[in-house]
């Protein structure tokens, strides 16, 4: 027995088959949904003053963050900002400083998955949602009880 398509019943299934197939390139569009994100290298002290001077004070809204985290530093300076897209397509990695590596993942529905490294060796791997205007803190210990810190803001 042979099944024989109308001309009409042909048209409608093209349809069907092309708005689902329009409707899975959206998604596919939207898993990979970039987040643009603002990375900050931060020095943390007790001291008034950073050594060197071309580090400036943290801007007041990352200060009032870090200042209602349990951390026993009084001062924050800026050594290095920068902007940075990342996507679902893949991880991407940026050096902070000579010795501060993240490499930082958009792992879907807003949420990102960070690693800190120093002197190329892991330091510490987070998964955290991140809405926008929020941030995420990492860090670890430096010499004469300092510490740098990575602070992620996500920007849009």
């Amino acid at each position: 027995m042979r099944l024989r398509m109308s001309v009409e019943a042909s048209a409608a299934w093209l349809v069907c088959a092309l708005v689902c197939i329009g409707l899975g390139e959206g998604k596919l569009q939207a898993a990979d949904a970039k987040l643009k994100l603002e990375a900050q290298l931060i020095w943390a002290t007790t001291d008034h003053q950073s050594p060197d001077p071309s580090h400036k004070p943290v801007d007041a809204d990352i200060l009032k963050k870090l200042q209602d985290l349990p951390l026993k530093w009084t001062n924050y300076f800026v050594v290095n900002r920068k902007i940075m897209e990342v996507s679902t397509v893949g991880p991407v990695k940026m050096a902070m400083s000579e010795k501060c590596e993240i490499e930082v993942r958009h792992v879907g529905n807003g949420t990102v998955e960070v690693a800190l490294f120093g002197k190329r060796e892991p330091l510490v791997k987070r998964t955290q949602s991140l809405p926008k205007g929020e941030t995420l803190v990492l860090g670890g210990n430096a010499p004469n009880a300092t510490a740098w810190l990575v602070v992620l803001k996500r920007l849009e």
